[in-house]
């Protein structure tokens, strides 16, 4: 049984940090990724590689159980392996399977999973759940497999804040299987969404796991959001904050003309009720907006102008 270095088929040290580890799988798994590289049975034996390898570096528990195996391999291999203290436990299995969103490399769920190698099989393979015992196979190993719940897998979905307004939806891609991720009106940031049934797949008969897609709303140039409440600024006037009137403004749902009170204060708030954010999954149900004023002074002034500023002055100080 042939010794596997993850580090070198990731092409990263063995003093790598965790998101050097990630970014290295990325770009290799987007390179050779099947879909990309139809037909090429060199491609794919490379793709397995990467996301083998990747399965135990990614884990900081076994990178470092995995690191121990390496110092002491010519033992491992001498003795079978047997009294060696190295674990095998984790809970579920990839199944075999490819995820990303489609369009985006940076989604990808990240591993082919299946035709693992001897190597793997050793002493990772049971991890999904089966037994381990010895046998006369050339590993000296022998597994015997139970059923098992597919794994749960996750992925972030980046979405703009007047999508998380209005609802939107992306297509996430399970080998070759293309399943469309929906939002309502009202999503927040890190929000969880769960596909049933559409994870790794289970052993022995076993269901499958499920999916779950965290939302990352992301923040929109002069909006605040605060709960299902809204916060924007709207520049008015220095007549219009003076004598009253109305202005128009531009909001997620679309042009508002609003009222504006005589003698509005600078940095004060209109509350605007039911045209902030939905609240996810009720319809009909809406937070505030709050319209904060920012009384524009006027610039460049004629004599004419200046002359009845002072004049108003002059009254105001009588």
């Amino acid at each position: 049984m042939e010794y596997r270095d993850y580090y070198k088929t990731l092409g990263v040290s063995r003093s790598a940090s965790q998101e050097e580890i990630k970014k290295a799988y990325r770009q290799l798994a987007v390179k050779f990724h099947p879909d990309k590289n139809k037909g090429d049975k060199k491609a794919e034996e490379r793709f397995k590689e990467i996301s083998e390898a990747y399965e135990v570096l990614k884990d900081p528990e076994k990178r470092k159980k995995y690191d121990r195996l390496g110092a002491d391999w010519d033992k491992y291999q001498d003795a079978g392996a047997p009294g060696s203290g190295f674990s095998r436990a984790w809970s579920g299995s990839r199944g075999g399977r490819t995820y990303h969103f489609e369009g985006d490399p940076g989604d990808l769920f990240g591993d082919a999973g299946g035709g693992f190698s001897d190597f793997f099989n050793a002493f990772f393979a049971d991890m999904g759940g089966g037994t381990t015992g010895f046998g006369r196979g050339q590993t000296g190993f022998e597994t015997r497999s139970r059923p098992a719940r597919g794994e749960d897998l996750r992925a972030d979905m980046e979405i703009s804040l007047s999508e998380a307004y209005h609802g939107t939806s992306r297509i996430l891609q399970v080998d070759g299987e293309k399943l469309r991720v929906t939002t309502k009106p009202g999503a927040y940031d890190g929000q969880e969404l769960r596909i049933r049934g559409k994870g790794g797949r289970g052993t022995g008969g076993a269901s499958a796991g499920d999916i779950y897609i965290r939302i990352r709303v992301r923040p929109e140039p002069g909006y605040q959001r605060e709960g299902n409440d809204l916060i924007m600024k709207a520049d008015v006037d220095l007549y219009t904050a003076v004598l009253g009137g109305k202005i128009e403004i531009h909001t997620l749902a679309g042009r508002l003309s609003v009222p504006v009170s005589a003698g509005t204060q600078n940095g004060s708030r209109l509350r605007l009720r039911g045209k902030g954010m939905p609240v996810y999954g009720r319809p009909g149900q809406a937070g505030d907006l709050y319209v904060q004023i920012n009384v524009v002074i006027p610039k460049n002034l004629d004599r004419e102008e200046l002359r009845l500023f002072r004049q108003l002055k002059d009254l105001g100080s009588k």
